[in-house]
């Protein structure tokens, strides 16, 4: 937690503390593809997607990344009771995520993303969730209140369980199994059996999602998230660190500023003193997953990823000719794509075309 303060509020230094400042505004426009409208001739409400798409069309293109399931049929068994259970998340939330990014890509807002490299099922606790979600708001009030712009949250997490690989084997004393891709393909135990992909994870994954964004709901409009809470955000292990004073120091002139504001006629109980927005995000890996929770919009006619708000397209899938790309041109949700320092311009321009 310390670390991770030190890197946020670094560029922040000297606003509203000594790890503070402001920060530097890099102003960048935003270009937004529209999708391509096919009408339907039964005189129906037309219907808007992407043309020559399907949330399927990616099974014509190599995955890569993706498990080898030793039964079929039981993978299109798990992912047939997926696809019968409602979505995880909204069109409509997904479409003020867009506006609000918009707004970040021309320097009127800040992105915080944060959470676990990979969720594991044996690591979930409602503690484990409100400890993660309170250093994002944590964090979040900081840069709000030294660089002046609102802070758009995203957790990586109800949905970041699966982990792309270098190599499909992993090898220890002399002997050869599948590498683990995530508890929502097989386990970390270095056992034969426990490294057998097995497609009923992806319910269970499926199940710890729903229960964890139900608790971000709850925290972030049932009160837990207001302003008003702000110092007792603290994590305890902070308390005594120089970090932890420092954030309760800003949390001491938080407090002063939103007395002024409610002496001035803001109530305590409106929605943005008492509420926060908050958006999940991971990265689109495994694809009968992400296939089984796309559906479309019934508002807009078009087709969005239900797993999460946000998803991204990792280092190791973004080929433009495979399923990964394949799959994400025709959702509309807000999306990213991974690119390291020895990503080429060129290819970048490209993805974004497609």
């Amino acid at each position: 937690m310390a670390q991770t303060m030190r890197k946020v509020a670094g560029p922040l230094r000297g606003r509203c503390s000594p790890y503070l400042s402001r920060p530097r505004v890099v102003r960048v426009r935003a270009v937004a593809s529209e999708p391509r409208a096919v009408v339907s001739t039964n005189g129906t409400v037309p219907v808007t997607f992407t043309a020559d798409w399907s949330p399927d069309s990616w099974r014509r293109k190599h995955a890569y990344q993706q498990p080898n399931y030793p039964d079929k049929a039981e993978v299109l068994k798990a992912c047939g009771d997926i696809k019968s259970y409602p979505p995880l998340i909204f069109a409509g939330e997904c479409r003020n995520l867009q506006e609000r990014l918009a707004k970040a890509a021309v320097g009127e807002a800040f992105i915080l993303q944060g959470g676990d490299c990979a969720e594991a099922f044996t690591q979930f606790t409602a503690n484990r969730i409100r400890d993660t979600y309170r250093v994002l708001l944590q964090m979040s009030v900081v840069m709000m209140f030294g660089g002046g712009v609102p802070v758009i949250k995203l957790g990586r997490m109800a949905g970041q369980f699966a982990k792309p690989r270098t190599a499909d084997l992993e090898e220890k004393d002399g002997k050869s199994l599948p590498s683990y891709r995530g508890d929502i393909i097989n386990g970390p135990e270095f056992t034969a059996e426990a490294r057998v992909p097995d497609p009923w994870r992806l319910v269970r994954a499926y199940n710890q999602s729903a229960a964890t964004l139900n608790l971000l709901r709850g925290f972030s409009t049932g009160g837990y998230a207001g302003l008003t809470r702000i110092a007792s955000w603290n994590l305890d292990f902070m308390s005594n660190s120089d970090e932890g004073k420092a954030y309760m120091d800003l949390a001491k002139r938080v407090d002063e500023a939103l007395q002024f504001m409610m002496a001035c006629g803001l109530s305590s109980d409106s929605d943005i003193m008492s509420e926060t927005e908050f958006y999940t995000s991971h990265e689109c890996l495994l694809l009968d997953y992400e296939e089984a929770l796309t559906r479309l919009d019934s508002t807009t006619n078009t087709w969005y990823d239900c797993s999460a708000h946000f998803l991204w397209c990792g280092e190791r899938t973004r080929q433009l000719d495979a399923a990964h790309v394949e799959f994400m041109r025709g959702i509309q949700n807000p999306m990213g794509v991974k690119v390291s320092w020895f990503g080429q311009a060129e290819g970048r321009l490209k993805w974004a075309v497609v």
